[in-house]
């Protein structure tokens, strides 16, 4: 009896444990097949919640999103523009990529799918009218001409004072086709917000601010108009040569490097020359007798060495140099002004047949002299101004049919000179000149001789009339 009622118990129990497992693999196939057309719980497409939805509904959730879709734009300078999908009439087109996930999936490995990563991303299948794309782009505030601002490259600018460089503007035109690229990959591929800014589609200055030539430009400019020199001829006589002056000489070259126009340069020199070379030129001079008279002649006064003045202020604009400069000169006087002959200088009459020797404005020297004989042809020059040329003690004077020794020899225009003449002379002024004149030569007593030599120098003026 005992066996019989434990063998109907596990009989029984036997068949409850198999109701139990058909009832779960009923529950299970039947949830397998729910599986077969729905995707399984966690599934992410997209970014959208798919879970339990069905091929449609996710088709559906598709479409919606699509309609809903605009792509935002910014722009630089913080603005924002925005293409919605009727704008382009952008619609989905199926092309059964969620029909493939689904088949994918395999319906009976439901159970297992809570552990697994069900997210899937993809472009989804969609369409747009391209040419809307460019409709919309010209509707766009940031095409307007009114609202462009083209960009500007750096420069040099003249405040007045200096040059600077004033920088770049990249203001906010955009290039076309860079933008119409960048727009229509954003919808091909479906981004939601892009910048134009950082995919490069603004028009740029070529030139900027640290640019090396640019930089170089500016030295050499600032440099060169740096530069003031004063030339200083005496009287409140100046010639200055400054940053206006300088502008006004600049050149630029072809590789946008700037030189001095040397022509302007030379032409500053020669009409400086023109305005102050005195070298030989008529001038008035005021006589010991208080008379003013005119010379022409001779070879003393100023003389500006053009081309090598020309050259040394080319050099000193190049350097920059701000300060007072001398011309290079061919010939110098012994004083600057509109005098410049100065205090010191000697003073021969040939009516009065006398000479004067003054120093530093004081009269030193007041001596009767015998000058060159007309009559012989050998008339000492007259009318002019000439410089003292040499200084010799114990020269030998030759010429034809005579050699004279003499103590002092002052030279002023060739072999006619200032020098003592007592060895052979015992008076002098008067007329003595036309019947015993000299051969030329300032024939001088020797103590008065002895005197002017010592008190001038080579190149001081001799003005004979």
């Amino acid at each position: 009896m005992k066996g019989e009622k434990r063998k109907k118990r596990i009989k029984i129990m036997l068949w409850v444990l198999f109701g139990y497992l058909a009832i779960m693999l009923i529950g299970y196939l039947g949830v397998s097949y729910y599986f077969s057309s729905h995707f399984f719980d966690g599934t992410i497409i997209n970014g959208e919640d798919s879970s339990k939805k069905t091929i449609d509904e996710v088709k559906a959730d598709i479409i919606k999103k699509i309609d809903a879709y605009s792509l935002k734009v910014e722009l630089r300078g913080g603005g924002v523009e925005t293409i919605k999908a009727q704008d382009v009439k952008w619609v989905y087109v199926d092309d059964h990529r969620v029909d493939d996930l689904m088949e994918e999936q395999d319906q009976y490995k439901w159970i297992l799918s809570f552990s697994d990563d069900n997210k899937y991303e993809f472009a989804a299948g969609t369409s747009y009218d391209a040419p809307l794309v460019e409709t919309r782009m010209k509707e766009m505030a940031c095409f307007q001409e009114g609202n462009i601002e083209k960009p500007q490259n750096a420069y040099i600018n003249d405040n007045g004072t200096v040059y600077e460089i004033i920088p770049e503007v990249h203001g906010n035109e955009l290039n076309w086709d860079k933008a119409h690229a960048a727009i229509v990959d954003a919808l091909d591929m479906g981004k939601t917000e892009i910048s134009l800014e950082e995919l490069d589609c603004y028009e740029k200055p070529t030139i900027y601010k640290d640019n090396e030539e640019l930089n170089k430009e500016l030295e050499v400019l600032n440099r060169l108009t740096a530069t003031n020199i004063t030339y200083d001829f005496g009287d409140d006589r100046l010639e200055v040569i400054n940053r206006a002056t300088i502008q006004d000489w600049l050149v630029a070259g072809e590789n946008g490097e700037y030189t001095i126009n040397a022509d302007k340069a030379t032409a500053f020199v020669n009409e400086m020359a023109k305005k102050y070379d005195t070298f030989g030129l008529k001038r008035e001079f005021k006589t010991y007798r208080g008379n003013t008279i005119s010379l022409t002649g001779g070879d003393y006064g100023w003389c500006i060495n053009k081309s090598k003045t020309t050259e040394a202020l080319l050099e000193a604009i190049d350097q920059g140099i701000n300060e007072t400069i001398e011309p290079v000169w061919l010939y110098s006087a012994k004083s600057k002004g509109v005098d410049d002959i100065g205090g010191t200088y000697v003073e021969i009459s040939i009516a009065e047949q006398r000479m004067w020797c003054y120093k530093d404005g004081n009269l030193i020297v007041d001596t009767p002299v015998v000058t060159g004989n007309p009559s012989r042809g050998n008339a000492t020059p007259t009318g002019g101004c000439w410089a003292i040329d040499g200084r010799k003690r114990d020269a030998v004077l030759t010429g034809e049919g005579y050699s004279s020794p003499v103590t002092y020899w002052l030279p002023f225009n060739g072999n006619v000179g200032i020098h003592d003449a007592d060895r052979w002379r015992t008076e002098y002024g008067g007329s003595i000149y036309l019947t015993s004149g000299s051969h030329g030569c300032i024939n001088t007593p020797y103590r008065n001789a002895e005197k002017i030599f010592n008190n001038v120098e080579i190149g001081t003026a001799v003005i004979v009339y």
